[in-house]
């Protein structure tokens, strides 16, 4: 009898930043709809494209209407080349507009639904509208974030690194194909260097950090410290031509071939 088992094949996107991630460390724009009038995030999102931004992620920790994430989505689509991924905070952020999703799990929260309620929710959605899938494994620091509160995140300290490398390391044998260790929006630091290190040093699969990176020198920091994609999203409202030398930053560490 012949098996009917399909092999699961790496979607247009994720293939996208994989070889990317070949060349060496890329930068990804987080766009909140919440925050940002649609016409504005055009300009950012253009802005960063010609910059060397890699991918435009857009989500927030607030987002309730999927109506206005399909019309935030089909209008930077309309005005971008580069990958539109969606960044979730629940099932209404969900729109079949974009390039991909990232199918996350929030491992250290406390409640059911943010580990695996929701994305048992948004499944029959996902494959109804064929939108690439990328499983995610979210870990969040720090306690007085909003990410922190909605997500009901049990927090964990920067000295026990090792906390971190286990859940990295159960996100990696459980099939996650990235690991984002998150700061927090308008968090004061990023993740801190040493938990950057050690968890990089432990997994095989990429390593993604956001939270707290506002200029050149904290990119820099987090790069040398083994990050593969920087995600920046505050910077890009404040001050968008500091934004760009991060950008270049990031980029200067790629390789030419």
């Amino acid at each position: 009898m012949s098996s009917s088992i399909r092999t699961i094949k790496v979607g247009k996107t994720e293939s996208y930043l994989l070889e990317k991630l070949q060349k060496g460390p890329i930068h990804m724009t987080l766009l909140d709809p919440e925050s940002i009038p649609v016409d504005r995030a055009v300009e950012i999102a253009r802005m960063v494209e010609s910059s060397g931004s890699s991918a435009i992620m857009v989500g927030g920790s607030t987002i309730t209407s999927q109506n206005e994430m399909d019309e935030f989505i089909i209008t930077l689509k309309k005005n971008i080349q580069i990958p539109v991924i969606i960044f979730p905070n629940n099932v209404q952020a969900l729109t079949k507009h974009a390039d991909a999703v990232w199918y996350m799990s929030l491992l250290n929260s406390i409640e059911w639904y943010y580990i695996i309620g929701a994305q048992m929710q948004a499944a029959p959605f996902i494959k109804k509208h064929q939108i690439e899938a990328i499983p995610l494994a979210y870990i969040v620091f720090r306690g007085d974030t909003a990410v922190s509160a909605i997500g009901r995140v049990l927090p964990i300290p920067d000295n026990h690194p090792e906390v971190v490398v286990a859940y990295a390391l159960a996100a990696e044998y459980l099939g996650f194909r990235f690991v984002y260790l998150e700061g927090g929006s308008g968090a004061p630091e990023p993740v801190s260097s040493n938990v950057i290190k050690a968890v990089k040093s432990s997994i095989n699969i990429p390593l993604i950090v956001g939270g707290g990176i506002r200029t050149v020198e904290k990119a820099q920091q987090v790069i040398d410290s083994g990050a593969d994609i920087i995600v920046t999203g505050t910077i890009a409202e404040e001050d968008p031509d500091r934004l760009k030398s991060l950008i270049a930053k990031i980029n200067s560490y790629r390789r030419v071939r």
